[in-house]
């Protein structure tokens, strides 16, 4: 079990991560800073840890093969769907220029944003709302990734991905979730692979009550 950043890069390069720039990041981002307190000697285990409202942060190997399908460039705009405590969210701003990042919950939203102003990233916008409903005052986005488990993928991500963009996004499935990757072309979404089955919270449509 990888016990500090540097075995979990390890890790992540036995899992096929080829992308140099995730793998720095990863490099850079103490997930220890992202998890509860009472977690924290296990913060470099490649596994999910519960935080508050019953969510999860997921595991690093999976953070890092959904971002790397994501294709973020250095001057793109991403979308996160799931702040959570923000180590993912951490991670896509050192890959992005800018990241629009909706959590449901306002508990988890403050959580990361302390968490974020703590490590000194400033790229980052933290909102609390509907994921369903992405964020059409921020769009277009260059990528988006969701980071809890849809019925189906839902449209107004899609009418916010900017064209030639990637949208990867766990989808319900019969056996377990399936991480899918889809491109956008000629205005319309196209499937381009099924990136890993994997299980998540599920993405509630509406606000909390």
């Amino acid at each position: 079990m990888p016990r500090s950043k540097e075995g979990l890069v390890r890790l992540l390069r036995r899992e096929g991560v080829s992308d140099e720039r995730i793998i720095e990041a990863f490099s850079r981002v103490a997930r220890e800073d992202f998890v509860p307190e009472a977690a924290r000697s296990h913060a470099y285990a490649d596994r999910p840890i519960g935080i508050l409202e019953g969510q999860t942060t997921s595991q690093p190997s999976l953070i890092a093969r959904m971002v790397e399908a994501a294709a973020v460039e250095p001057a793109g705009r991403v979308l996160e769907v799931g702040t959570g405590f923000g180590f993912q969210t951490a991670l896509l701003a050192q890959l992005a220029a800018e990241v629009v990042s909706i959590d449901r919950f306002a508990s988890l939203a403050e959580a990361a944003e302390a968490n974020l102003s703590r490590a000194g990233i400033t790229n980052v916008r933290l909102i609390v709302a509907d994921g369903w409903g992405g964020a059409p005052e921020h769009a277009p986005f260059d990528a988006i990734v969701v980071s809890a488990a849809a019925s189906e993928v839902p449209e107004a991500l899609g009418e916010q991905l900017s064209e030639g963009g990637r949208l990867v996004i766990p989808v319900t499935a019969a056996l377990s979730d399936e991480v899918l990757v889809f491109r956008k072309r000629d205005d319309r979404l196209e499937r381009v692979a099924l990136l890993t089955p994997a299980r998540f919270v599920p993405l509630v449509p509406g606000s909390p009550a």
